[in-house]
This record gives structure tokens, C-alpha cells and sequence, in this order.
């Protein structure tokens, strides 16, 4: 029914995803490797996870997937009239270089010249147009002509909030749309149908089945402004229909994002997924368990963690939840809760040639839209007086001022910390310590003006939309407040509501680029290089032509 997608790979393991018509028993087969699964059940609907290990490192080995729903095996993987290479599970061989693929904002739309004409080319599709003809996405950087060693997916993956008309069809077709929430989702059914629309697409389908693929949620899974602020969740805490839309959300994202994140020793130590196991043993439906534990993180974000980290040989990769794990208390905001926060200090070291921070949003804006965030912060907590919190948080909701900015207890305890790795404080000095972040709709490289004699560079890469531009009205917007009118006057008002001066300061050194893009980050012992990627169109819809937007050596 979907999938199967590669997921979690290491260095002699494989992890596939998929989702069935049927319950039953799903087998993973190389020529040399097999692996198998049960299925369980999630509100009728059927999914496997199967682990494939004894990989030697660095292989590529095709893969076929069969299903036996007890009539025996069927071949479920790949199909008899496919196009496109053989899918294969390829292993990480931490010796050599890697490489990185990374964006967020993504809208699952149709492919034709009209559509393209108004969002632009999906560059995930590009990407994997040129990878199925045997090209890669750069072929000057320091790992040549190889393949992406991994996806890294951060945030907007699926627009729970703005549906496209087949969407909106299948909406209809079980609930009246004039009714709230109108044309948004409802509930995991309505999930399990848009994750579908966005991954099967052929072209989409068959790269998500042959590079290895990690995944964070932003604010656009469950709705826009997602955990703003606590008047934000009182708002939605009032609406009939939010109970239904959260749980649905979190529990299907376990189910078709999270659990692939794991390597398979960590899914087996998960509660959740324990649970999930014991009652699969039974025959029973998982629904109301998992709608029970996804209820239970969002009134509780302590009692989950979405985040994660790996070690990519002499490379760490923390992925980082800044949106379910919120502190909204007025008196003590912070994007991260205080376990969340140790957590990522323990991780937060030296001895790594590369500390990559991966988070949906921009640690580091643009400076001035960063001081308005601070403001804006300060004011709707009172820094002006009562009369001007409402003003404050209207302008918080309307205007998105809801990033690391706008969190300052959680910004300047780890701005000091990044800046304490980055200068050897914890363990060897690595050679960059870098921010991915996406969300904004627009692509920059940002630089920390750290002492001179800091070892490391700091630095923030920022790639968004994968597809789904700002319009250029918008985008004029944007560049104004951002890169004009915030940057004249953001530190001054910031000051004027007592809000700290950062222990740093950073400045764009490359950017805004505004484009359909992807980012690949290619690394090679203490050498790094990123660069951009768009797609332009071709003579017919499936020849597009791969473009870099910039490229640049970061070690």
C-alpha cells in the first residue's frame, strides 16, 4: 500500500518501513541477507518494520519485498513494470566520506507543467530523477560522484493545515467540509491518506526505498504555529476538534516517521513499541493504544522524547524536537523542557571532527528578526506594561515570532554551550560546529563572530522549501522586515524591553536564495563543503535540469 521506504541504516543493519493491505508476515530479501516481520495494526490500517543485519559496511545490496498474508509469499517489491533501478539497502561505512541531503517544506502536489508553474519543482523528485539515471547531486565536492549516504527530513514532511484538492476530495467524501475543521485533517485516518498522497508517487516512492531516510516533525505536520505560546494552546484546547487532530498527529507520526528514526536496539527499548508488540502477539489493533500515548505526550512532553542522535563515525548528528517538547509557561518559556535540555548538553561535546545540530527551525535568523523575537517575547510577558501583552502575542501568532529567538531562557544557555564546543571547552575543539536547520522558506549560511583564536567554526545552514515557495510579493516582504527594517532597529527595541544582548553576534555570510532547493553536506574527516541545489524545467515534465545554487567550504 506504501513504502517500502529504507529508514534507519547503520554500518551491518537495514531498516525497512511499509504498510500493507493485509495483516501478515512481510520478508526483506537480498541475494545474501533476509529479514522479516508480523505486521500490526493501527486503526485498520497494517504496517511492518523489518530489520535486515549481517550487511557488510558500505554495500549496496538490492532488495526485493515479499508478503505472505497466508496463502503463501507474494512478491510485493519491486513491480514488474517499473522503470527505475533495482531498490537496495545501502550501509553506512563510517571510514568514508559522507554526504548529507537535507530540506524541509514540502508540498505533495502534482507534477505537471501548471503546477510547477506555481510551486516550482519538487527538488526531491529532481534528485531522484538524477540519481535513477545515474547521476548524483554534486560531482565537485570531496565524495565526487557517491550517492547520499542519508535524507535528513526537518519538518513539514506532510501540510496537515493545507490540503491539496485530492486532499480535499478525500475530506469530503467521509465528513461534511462546512463543518470545523473544515478542510484540514481530523483525525489518523485523514493522516494515513495524506502520508499516502505524499509518498507514492512513483518517482518519490522509489527514492524513499533506496536512500536511507531520517525524519523530525515541524509545525505544518499539525498545524501552523504548532506550540507557539500558551495562549496559542488554549485556543486550540477550546475547539471541538483539536483533541482528535493532535492525537491523530503525533500517533501517526510515531507510526510513519518516528519509529524509522531508530536504530533497531532503540526501538526495542521503547515503551511504546514495546507495548505495541505485546499487544500485536494477540491479534489486537493498536489504535486506541497509541491515540492513549499520543494524548499523553502532548499534555506531558516529558513523558516522550521525539529527539535523537547518532554518531556518523567522527561525526555526531543530534536531531532535535523544537516543537512537541515546549515549556509555555509565561514565567519560564523555553523551546526545550529542562530533561530535553540535559539531554542535548550531555551530547553537545568536542572529540567529533563535526557536531551537527539538526532542528526544524533557525537557531540563528537573520540578527535583527532575531531582536524582534526577543522583543516580542519580552513584551507579551509584560515588559511594556499589562496594556501591551495582548498587542504582543496578536503579533507573535501573526507573524510567525515563534523561533529560538523568541525562547531566550533555552537560546542563551545553549549559544554559550555552542560557543564553549566550538572553542575546545568540552573535549577536542571540532571543526565546525553547525546548526541544519529549514522552515523559513528561504536559504542562507549564517557565521558566528567567535574570538579569533576559536579552533572551530560555528555556523548555521538553513535550506527550505524543498517545494513550496513564497510567493514574490512575500518574499519582498520577508527580505524587507528581515534583512532591512529589523536589522536597523531590532537591537534597539530589544534593549528597550530589557531583553539580554546575545553572548555573541553573527552576521549572513551567504544567502537568502529564495528557490526550490536541497542541501547537500559533504564530509570527509575535518574537510566540509555544502552546497544548494534547485531544479529547472526540462523539454517534458520528467527531464529537469539540476542546478547549484551556491557552494561553499566550510572546513
Amino acid at each position: 500500500m506504501l513504502g517500502p521506504l529504507l529508514r534507519h541504516v547503520g554500518e551491518t543493519s537495514a531498516t525497512v518501513w511499509l504498510e500493507t493491505g493485509r495483516t501478515g508476515r512481510v520478508v526483506i530479501r537480498t541475494a545474501t541477507h533476509a529479514g522479516e516481520a508480523e505486521t500490526f495494526t493501527v486503526h485498520g490500517h497494517h504496517y511492518a518494520l523489518v530489520d535486515v543485519t549481517g550487511l557488510p559496511a558500505g554495500s549496496v545490496e538490492p532488495y526485493e519485498v515479499w508478503v505472505d498474508h497466508g496463502e503463501g509469499e507474494q512478491l510485493a517489491w519491486p513491480s514488474p513494470s517499473s522503470v527505475f533501478p533495482p531498490s537496495a539497502l545501502r550501509t553506512l561505512d563510517l571510514s568514508s566520506p559522507l554526504r548529507l541531503v537535507f530540506g524541509t517544506c514540502r508540498e505533495s502536489l502534482p507534477h505537471d507543467h501548471t503546477t510547477n508553474g506555481r510551486y516550482g519543482i519538487d527538488t526531491l523528485r529532481a534528485l531522484a530523477l538524477r540519481l535513477a539515471a545515474g547521476g548524483a547531486p554534486e560531482t565537485t565536492g570531496p565524495t565526487g560522484d557517491a550517492w547520499p549516504s542519508m535524507l535528513l527530513f526537518l519538518g513539514d514532511q506532510v501540510y496537515a493545515d493545507e490540503t491539496s484538492e485530492p486532499m480535499r476530495d478525500y475530506i469530503a467524501s467521509r465528513r461534511d467540509i462546512t463543518q470545523e475543521p473544515g478542510e484540514e485533517l481530523a483525525d489518523y485516518q485523514e493522516y494515513a491518506h495524506l502520508y499516502r498522497l505524499a509518498w507514492t508517487e512513483p518517482t518519490i516512492r522509489w527514492v524513499l526505498s533506496t536512500l536511507p531516510s531520517s525524519m523530525i516533525f515541524d509545525d505544518h505536520d499539525v498545524r501552523d504555529d504548532w506550540n507557539t505560546s500558551a495562549a496559542w494552546r488554549e485556543q486550540m484546547n477550546s475547539r471541538s476538534w483539536w483533541h482528535d487532530r493532535i492525537v491523530g498527529g503525533l500517533a501517526s507520526y510515531w507510526v510513519y516517521q518516528h519509529l524509522g528514526n531508530l536504530a533497531p536496539d532503540e526501538r526495542d527499548a521503547d515503551e511504546v513499541w514495546q507495548a505495541v508488540q505485546q499487544a500485536r502477539t494477540g491479534g489486537a489493533d493498536v489504535g486506541e493504544l497509541l491515540d492513549a500515548f499520543a494524548a499523553r505526550a502532548d499534555d506531558d512532553p516529558t513523558s516522550y522524547r521525539w529527539s535523537y542522535s547518532r554518531d556518523l563515525g567522527s561525526t555526531r548528528l543530534v536531531v532535535i524536537d523544537s516543537r512537541a517538547g515546549r515549556v509555555l509557561d509565561p514565567d519560564k518559556r523555553s523551546m526545550l523542557d529542562e530533561g530535553e535540555l540535559g539531554w542535548l548538553e550531555d551530547l553537545m561535546t568536542g572529540d567529533f571532527d563535526h557536531l551537527l545540530l539538526a532542528t526544524s527551525l533557525p537557531f540563528l535568523l537573520p540578527m535583527g528578526l532575531h531582536h524582534m523575537e526577543a522583543w516580542n517575547e519580552a513584551v507579551t510577558a509584560g515588559a511594556w506594561g499589562d496594556r501591551h501583552r495582548g498587542w504582543g502575542e496578536r503579533a507573535r501568532q501573526r507573524f510567525d515570532l515563534e523561533h529560538w529567538g523568541a525562547f531566550q531562557q533555552s537560546f542563551q544557555r545553549l549559544s554559550r554551550l555552542s560557543a564553549e564546543v566550538a572553542a575546545g571547552q568540552h573535549g577536542a575543539a571540532p571543526a565546525t560546529v553547525c546548526w541544519l536547520a529549514g522552515d523559513v522558506h528561504h536559504s542562507y549560511l549564517a557565521e558566528a563572530h567567535l574570538p579569533p583564536d576559536t579552533p572551530a567554526r560555528l555556523l548555521q545552514l538553513v535550506c527550505s522549501p524543498i517545494r513550496n515557495p513564497l510567493p514574490r510579493p512575500m518574499r519582498f516582504v520577508l527580505a524587507t522586515l528581515a534583512y532591512g527594517v529589523a536589522s536597523a532597529w531590532g537591537a534597539t527595541v530589544a534593549q528597550s524591553a530589557k531583553v539580554p544582548a546575545p553572548p555573541w553576534t553573527w552576521s549572513i555570510e551567504n544567502g537568502p536564495w529564495f528557490d526550490n532547493v536541497l542541501a547537500t553536506l559533504d564530509i570527509d574527516g575535518r574537510h566540509a563543503t555544502v552546497a544548494w541545489h534547485t531544479a529547472q524545467q526540462g523539454p517534458t515534465d520528467d527531464t529537469l535540469r539540476w542546478r547549484t545554487v551556491h557552494r561553499t567550504r566550510l572546513s
